[in-house]
Parts: C-alpha cells; structure tokens; sequence
C-alpha cells in the first residue's frame, strides 16, 4: 500500500516553502502519503481521489473529497490552495483547473511519468506519458523554481517535474524564493 511509501523526494525538496496553515491540495492523492505529510506539518490539506475506500482513513486529517475527476465535475469550485500537488497523475483536460485552483503566490508541485517509460514499464500509453517539455509548456506564465526531465533506476522510471509559483499581482516586492539545498 502506497500509505507506507515515504514522500516524494521532489516534494521533500520544496518542503521549506510551505508553512503550517496554508491550504493544500493532493490530486489523485491515493492512500494519502503525502497527505499524512502535508497535515503532520500544519498544512491544511484537501484530499482528492476516486477510490473511497484508500481516502477514507484521510478523513481525521484532511477534507477528503470523493471525485471522478476525470468523468464528473470538478469538486473545489472556486477554491484556490497555496499548493497544488499531484504526483504519479496525469489527465490533461484537468490543467485549467489546476491553475484556477493555485492561489496568488501558490506552489505547484507536479511529479509524473515521461515519454520513454513505455520501454521499462508502466504506465506505458501516450495519453499518461508526458511529452517532452510539456510541463513547461503547461506551466507558461509561472515562475518555474526547479524542473527535472530524466530518468532515475529505482524503480526505473522516466519522470518530468517541476515546481512553479503562481505570481501576486498584489506582492509589493519581487518574489524571493530559498533555494532548497541538497
């Protein structure tokens, strides 16, 4: 069960940028590894995901939302979060929503499968691969802070990911952003 797996290491990398109280969401969140997280730091985090049965031990941590978000409406209208995170998930008529859903000064964080994942497992369809750049190009108009198009071993795996901020028309000064160290 994915509840035992440890955080992504992309999110871990971008973890100093959020704070106890700010609003997150976790699309496709599954079991809720990140979830778990996200709450265990004072994060106020909504929970989206299809399987009821894997959110439903969520709901002491999180607002969980059941949603077929791919058949149904959107669950969060006009909501907005100060972190938008999705990981291992990709239904690309769900982009406009994602940016509606990141507040002003938002982090979006975005971790999944690349083109050339077919050649060592799944997913392995087109429609869940990204295409190169394509994070990029899907997140034109914010601030990108870190990016990453590769491979890694274990599992092997071809990914793309990013973490991008939305920018405050409201913000008095330019956006400092800490650099995560390694």
């Amino acid at each position: 069960m994915h509840a035992e797996l440890p955080p992504s290491p992309w999110l871990l990398r971008w973890g100093h940028l959020l704070h106890p109280g700010m609003r997150a969401l976790d699309l496709a969140c599954g079991s809720g590894r990140h979830v778990r997280w996200l709450a265990d730091r004072g994060l106020r985090v909504t929970a989206v995901d299809r399987d009821a049965a894997a959110v439903q031990p969520l709901q002491a941590i999180a607002d969980v939302r059941v949603a077929d978000v791919e058949g149904g409406p959107w669950p969060l209208p006009d909501q907005q979060f100060d972190l938008v995170l999705v990981t291992n998930y990709l239904w690309r008529p769900l982009w406009p929503r994602l940016r509606a859903a990141l507040a002003p000064g938002g982090l979006l964080v975005y971790e999944t499968f690349a083109q050339g994942n077919e050649t060592v497992g799944k997913p392995s369809r087109p429609d869940f691969l990204l295409a190169p750049g394509e994070l990029l190009a899907r997140c034109d108009g914010l601030r990108i802070v870190g990016y990453e198009d590769g491979f890694l071993d274990a599992p092997p795996r071809f990914l793309q990911r990013i973490a991008a901020l939305q920018p405050d028309p409201a913000a008095s000064q330019p956006l400092r952003v800490a650099l995560p160290t390694r």
